[in-house]
């Protein structure tokens, strides 16, 4: 298990996922830049737990129960992302799309459709629900990817992010096909420059990888770093593009 793995798994880990506990755990004894991280995490959990329960005044109560009820209603009326799978140079890939755009990628890894999906929808936070065939803009957007390694981001939705992530991926998106940044650097761009290490936990959590190009960004000393679906891939989708290591 990757370190870009635990860290996108320790929120499932928190909600008593087994397994997956077992795993993260025996990673962290073992990974030093891991137990930082998580001491980080923790620390914070902490000081919100100890922070005092403060009863709303009670003319806000009834704003707040209805705010609750049409984040409700709007979370029940949220229809699922549609599924599809579409071939490219790299093997097949899973591909969810709604009206708005595309939504998420995932690579193909022989782990089956039903544990592919599954792991789909924990990053999406929604179910999705798997079609025949694709639109046909949906196709041609990852062709044209492949062809050019500059997508139509008008057919990209990455709304459901959080500001940081969005503007995380957007500057990622700015590094030219065949070239690489470093962790710093986005968060330099983002007028975050403390935030290298949160920049990292974006990429690696990236729901649609290829199109917005996490691959493009290494540590930095100029080193590939991590990669959800391994260096090797990483460092071919470079070398697809064009990149060439100067040492």
């Amino acid at each position: 298990m990757r370190c870009c793995d635990v860290e996108a798994l320790w929120d499932e880990m928190r909600e008593g996922v087994e397994p997956r506990r077992e795993h993260i755990l025996a990673h962290l004894r073992k990974c030093p830049p891991c137990q930082e991280v998580y001491k980080q995490y923790e620390g914070v959990a902490y000081c919100l737990e100890c922070l005092p329960v403060v009863e709303p005044p009670p003319r806000m109560v009834p704003k707040i129960l209805e705010h609750i009820r049409e984040l409700r209603e709007k979370y029940q009326a949220t229809h699922p992302d549609s599924l599809t799978k579409v071939e490219s140079p790299i093997g097949t890939l899973y591909v969810t799309f709604r009206k708005t755009g595309i939504t998420s990628v995932a690579l193909d890894r022989g782990k089956g459709e039903a544990s592919t999906i599954a792991e789909i929808e924990r990053r999406l936070r929604r179910k999705v629900v798997p079609t025949d065939a694709a639109p046909p803009w949906v196709t041609d957007t990852l062709a044209q990817y492949f062809r050019t390694y500059r997508p139509d981001y008008n057919r990209v939705d990455i709304s459901s992010l959080t500001p940081f992530e969005q503007a995380a991926l957007r500057a990622a998106a700015q590094i030219p096909p065949g070239e690489v940044r470093s962790y710093g650097w986005v968060a330099r761009v983002i007028g975050r420059p403390q935030a290298a290490r949160a920049v990292g936990r974006v990429m690696a959590r990236n729901p649609i990888p290829f199109l917005y190009p996490c691959h493009r960004v290494v540590d930095s000393s100029g080193a590939l770093h991590n990669y959800g679906y391994g260096l090797e891939l990483k460092r071919r989708l470079l070398e697809m593009e064009g990149y060439r290591p100067t040492r």
